[in-house]
């Protein structure tokens, strides 16, 4: 079931882009990064229940890194997914730029 990046939630969208922008990280470093950069404590039954319906929408692929880590990589939906969601942004933003710039 592939779904829309706009069906999605905040959180889960923060997820897709900290994926995109490593390689094949670890749960761990997902969580890492989203700490570093929201200052805020993610906690384990906040990130894996997300990062396992993105999986199920298709959005990202979850592969075994070793016997007790897992990596995550965006597939080709849920690169195409930010792709347009960037595009969207980029359009909002444009508009607000020419009316209220």
């Amino acid at each position: 079931m592939v779904v829309s990046v706009h069906e999605l939630t905040g959180f889960q969208r923060d997820l897709l882009y900290v994926i995109a922008g490593s390689d094949h990280p670890t749960g761990q470093i997902v969580r890492e990064e989203l700490e570093r950069s929201t200052g805020r404590e993610i906690t384990h039954g906040r990130l894996y229940p997300n990062l396992d319906a993105l999986v199920e929408a298709g959005l990202v692929e979850k592969g075994a890194r070793n016997r007790r880590s897992n990596f995550y990589e965006l597939t080709d939906d849920g690169k195409e997914a930010l792709q347009l969601r960037r595009r969207w942004e980029n359009e909002l933003y444009g508009k607000l730029m020419t009316t209220h710039g």
